[in-house]
């Protein structure tokens, strides 16, 4: 025996005791602490401006005369985020994640500043889309970072955390957002929010730069982008773009924009979504597809849901938004659900169950419209209706980097956020279509100048919107089954 050789078996042991330590680390372990920090905050600020701005946002359109583009306002955003999410994907994957999330939080902003100093509802449907650009950047950008820096055992709880930092902005915002609506003006509430953007930036950009700052292969030289991608993400950002401008028009000669739409998104859609997406296939394309489906279909309707309490039970803006806060907590815990490792062999199951709680949330949502029919039924129905959200989207998020490799996270994660994308910007067009079709456009201008003001007239213009939204959730069940590959 050497002198070395106790000195090597203490050296040996000390690494298998810290290998194991680092295993047993979880989301905010010392290994993870400041990462995890950092990319919740940037969630956090995401999620307050989304419960923020769409308790704001009848108002906005009011007096901007833009309730017949009230769909417009968040369609855009989702349009352009279809082109971000795609630029964001090849940056990421080449260049690192930190240089597309940098951008997109200052784009973020931005959108913000546009939209709260806008003069007519075009302009504030211009901060939107620059906003969506921001959006679409930081998610994708947010994905790779998961992807690369946090080990598999522990991906599901992050984005439990990520969950998790909806329950205060969907509690917080919506009041907030009404009293500074009705006290200050619905423009304070976007031009104040850009001021959160400085915590994200401080937590999140020095730990990413120290943990997944670089491009997948380090050693290797950096691909140049893939320009036929670039070029069909310009294609589905305008086909979806035409389409929803055929369904606000409801013109004869809205066939040539519809038209032009659907050329350019056919060949698009086709070419950044994995084979057998559209078919379902199992495994990967019936994850992204599922994606799609549950969010564009929860989206579409909740979006509608504070104009239709504003409009047809003459709540305040503050009340509307309230209603939805509960179903951060309840989304929060379908993705706690599914962040525990004994419920992994069930995950199949547990995901079409949420997809049941979906659609009976969305139809039962439009019974409010009923006089007799309590306001707080909503908000029971809708919190179910996140529940199951919740186990929906957390699911497919882990399954979409368990079933990816490396170099392929940032191809992988855009396809999920364009399916994700793209189905709201179409449902939103062909919804918004439905209701100003059936008079949707002309709700809750009331004398005294208020949104709702006791104005029942249209309540056929939300069913239209609210039941087609049921049908596509259901579809979805099917969907859900076809997660797993086969044995």
């Amino acid at each position: 025996m050497t002198a070395l050789e106790p000195h090597d078996a203490e050296v040996t042991a000390a690494l298998v005791e810290t290998t194991v330590a680092e295993r047993a680390e979880g989301v905010l372990g010392r290994t993870y602490r400041a990462l995890s920090i950092g990319i919740v905050s940037v969630v956090l600020l995401i999620a307050f401006e989304a419960t923020a701005v769409g308790t704001a946002m009848p108002v906005a359109a009011r007096e901007l005369h833009g309730i017949p583009l009230y769909a417009f306002a968040f369609s855009a955003y989702f349009t352009t985020s279809l082109f971000a999410m795609v630029l964001s994907g090849q940056w990421a994957d080449r260049r690192g994640p930190l240089a597309p999330l940098a951008t997109g939080i200052g784009a973020f902003g931005a959108g913000l500043l546009l939209s709260g100093t806008a003069g007519g509802m075009w302009m504030f449907i211009l901060g939107r889309a620059v906003q969506g650009v921001g959006g679409g950047l930081v998610i994708v950008a947010l994905y790779v970072v998961i992807g690369r820096a946090y080990p598999e055992r522990i991906r599901p709880g992050i984005m439990a955390a990520f969950s998790a930092a909806w329950i205060v902005p969907s509690v917080v915002g919506p009041l907030a957002s009404g009293t500074v609506t009705e006290h200050l003006g619905w423009r304070w509430v976007f031009v104040g929010i850009p001021v959160l953007i400085l915590l994200p930036l401080g937590l999140a950009l020095p730990a990413i730069r120290r943990m997944a700052g670089g491009a997948a292969n380090a050693e290797a030289a950096a691909e140049p982008f893939d320009r036929r991608r670039i070029r069909l993400a310009l294609g589905i950002s305008a086909g979806a773009g035409l389409l929803q401008y055929a369904g606000q028009e409801l013109r004869w000669v809205s066939l040539v924009p519809a038209l032009a739409g659907a050329a350019l998104l056919v060949p698009a859609v086709r070419g950044l979504l994995p084979p057998g997406t559209l078919r379902a296939e199992r495994g990967l394309p019936a994850v992204i597809l599922l994606r799609g489906i549950s969010s564009g279909s929860f989206i579409v309707a909740e979006s509608f849901v504070p104009l239709m309490l504003v409009t047809q039970r003459g709540l305040s803006p503050t009340l509307a938004g309230l209603s939805l806060a509960a179903g951060g907590l309840t989304w929060a815990l379908g993705s706690y659900v599914l962040a525990r490792p004994r419920l992994e062999p069930h995950r199949g199951a547990l995901m079409v169950a949420g997809m049941v709680l979906v659609t009976l949330a969305i139809v039962a949502a439009p019974t409010v419209l009923i006089e007799s029919v309590p306001v707080w039924t909503l908000a029971a129905v809708w919190g179910v209706g996140c529940f199951g959200m919740g186990i929906v989207i957390a699911s497919t998020s882990v399954l979409l980097l368990k079933l990816s490799a490396p170099q392929d996270a940032g191809a992988n994660s855009a396809a999920l956020q364009i399916s994700d994308g793209l189905s709201n910007a179409l449902l939103l067009a062909a919804g918004g279509a439905a209701f100003a079709a059936l008079g949707g456009g002309s709700v809750g201008v009331a004398a005294h100048g208020a949104v709702g003001g006791g104005t029942t007239a249209h309540p056929g213009a939300f069913m239209v919107v609210f039941l087609p939204m049921a049908a596509v959730a259901l579809a979805g069940v099917w969907v859900a089954g076809r997660v797993k590959e086969k044995a």
